[in-house]
């Protein structure tokens, strides 16, 4: 489990493909790699990876995680290349600040930015989801985007918007966004619950 809350930019090092279907990935990350223990659970950029490796890749920390056919499928893993910036995010430990809210790693599907609107500070996001995920988005909801919990501020229809502050712009990836980027989307779990009861209670006589 994780919270949103993006504790690390990472950079892809290199891409390797290795059985069908299956890609590693050497990401590049500030955390001290005797920390990180091998078969744990980092999210990168909303996608939850376990580390197969661990070092120092020239004077960098570095971790390796493994990408498999139904990732590549399902995300935005399929298009990380050298230098790609990531949203690094170690898994939550009972105790942990629970800053954001409750992220599987899970993502649902891939989000299309379609318009920015940049303020003095900040910036409204506008983006497209697929027609299925768009039902389990509200206003004020939560959503995670590219691994960042996000407070949703208008619906319409498969588009919402979310306002992204200062801190936010600077230590994630969201910063450099242009209209056309792709991103993982992870809806709120209490929402998809919420939907799959309402479909299971019996019609009203």
């Amino acid at each position: 489990m994780f919270t949103g809350i993006v504790s690390d930019l990472g950079e892809v090092l290199d891409v390797e493909e290795k059985a069908e279907g299956l890609r590693r990935l050497n990401i590049a990350c500030g955390y001290d790699p005797d920390t990180i223990d091998i078969g744990a659970s980092i999210a990168c950029s909303g996608v939850c990876l376990t580390v197969v490796g661990r070092g120092r890749t020239g004077n960098r920390s570095s971790f390796a995680v493994d990408a498999a056919a139904e990732t590549l499928r399902m995300t935005t893993a399929a298009t990380w290349h050298r230098g790609t910036k990531l949203n690094l995010e170690r898994s939550l430990r009972l105790g942990d600040e629970l800053g954001g809210h409750l992220v599987s790693g899970h993502v649902d599907g891939i989000a299309e930015l379609i318009a920015r609107d940049d303020f003095l500070d900040s910036a409204e996001l506008t983006l497209r989801v697929p027609a299925e995920l768009a039902r389990f988005i509200a206003t004020k909801g939560s959503v995670a985007l590219d691994g960042v919990s996000l407070t949703v501020n208008k619906v319409e229809g498969d588009t919402f918007s979310v306002l992204i502050i200062p801190h936010t712009l600077q230590v994630t990836t969201l910063g450099a966004l242009r209209p056309g980027a792709r991103l993982n989307i992870e809806v709120d779990q209490m929402a998809r619950y919420a939907a799959r009861l309402l479909e299971s209670m019996p019609p009203a006589r």
